[in-house]
């Protein structure tokens, strides 16, 4: 497959700089949720990329640096999980990527976009349902998020030990809903997200 067919074809439209955004983090029950924008040198693929779900923590650790050498441009934004309660999920993820898009040292002139929804970021947006799998610029830009997220994550542990964050990431499963039900949320808690497992009490 050729990792670089949708900015190829950009480029054969005239766009210069095009960048690939993702997010990581929609789904926790807390901490924020990150997104990355990545403008890759055109056509140089990366050993080993790929989408970061794919990935072990590991491979994705060692991408992070080697992304972040060889992009012309790139950076990370994320939303608050306060932000995330305020405004909802999405737009939350919208405002994430829109940080993570100004956040570029250099103007893009179009942004791939992972998904079907198009965030208002102030460049042209083509989205790409699955383009983490597709876009070697959008895969960039899914592990600089994903791995951003996880290393604000671990730190969080270490602030709220007993919710054991640096296992669950913050992700709704079996062990972090039975540590909410015995501490009830913390402040990184998305309050939005609780209400059926905590039930309105909580809120």
């Amino acid at each position: 497959m050729d990792w670089f067919s949708y900015e190829n074809v950009a480029a054969e439209k005239g766009y210069r700089m095009i960048c690939g955004i993702d997010e990581a983090g929609r789904g926790p029950l807390a901490g924020p949720v990150f997104a990355a924008a990545v403008i890759l040198p055109p056509g140089r693929m990366i050993d080993g990329l790929n989408d970061s779900k794919k990935l072990s923590e590991k491979k994705r650790e060692a991408l992070f640096d080697v992304i972040r050498e060889t992009a012309v441009s790139c950076a990370v934004g994320f939303a608050t999980e306060q932000e995330i309660d305020e405004i909802n999920i999405l737009q939350a993820t919208f405002l994430a990527m829109k940080r993570a898009c100004d956040g570029l040292s250099i103007r893009p002139d179009l942004a791939l976009v992972d998904g079907n929804r198009v965030p208002p970021l102030g460049v042209e947006v083509q989205t790409i349902i699955k383009g983490d799998a597709l876009s070697a610029s959008i895969a960039a830009g899914s592990i600089l998020a994903k791995v951003s997220r996880d290393r604000v994550m671990g730190e969080i542990d270490k602030i709220y030990p007993e919710y054991q964050f640096a296992k669950h990431k913050g992700y709704g499963t079996a062990l972090h809903r039975e540590l909410l039900k015995q501490y009830g949320p913390s402040p990184v808690h998305r309050r939005t997200f609780l209400k059926k497992i905590l039930g309105e009490s909580h809120e």
